[in-house]
């Protein structure tokens, strides 16, 4: 057994200017239909949210690097909310060694952050 984490931060201007410069082409590039539908009912934290799912996939990433081959895409990391607001990782991809995945994000109002730690079962 393997513990492995993964964080991230960014600043949330940067994600709110590369929204606002390259619209729909950035948005669908990254963002999954259910995570572009979440966002966008925050309203004022629109950016926040899309930020903090943005320092999500990276931390993710940076968790699983080791045991994801090199055909991937940002959608195979999609971030979703529990009824209770716990945010939750959907895998769009296979991870054979993979027993559990775990997300912790918060935001700011400058600031997104994510942490991620993976359980991966090295037989």
């Amino acid at each position: 057994m393997k513990l492995s984490v993964g964080t991230d931060i960014i600043e949330i201007d940067r994600i709110k200017k590369l929204i606002n410069t390259r619209g729909s082409e950035f948005l669908n590039r990254v963002y999954t239909e259910k995570e572009i539908e979440y966002c966008e009912a925050r309203k004022e934290q629109r950016y926040q949210s899309y930020a903090a799912r943005f320092a999500a996939k990276e931390a993710i990433y940076k968790a699983l690097s080791e045991n994801i081959n090199t055909n991937y895409s940002w959608k195979d990391f999609e971030i979703v909310n529990t009824n209770n607001g716990k945010p939750k990782i959907y895998l769009h991809l296979e991870i054979k060694e993979l027993d559990s995945i775990e997300i912790s994000i918060s935001h700011c109002k400058e600031y997104a952050v994510a942490y991620v730690t993976v359980i991966l079962n090295n037989k």
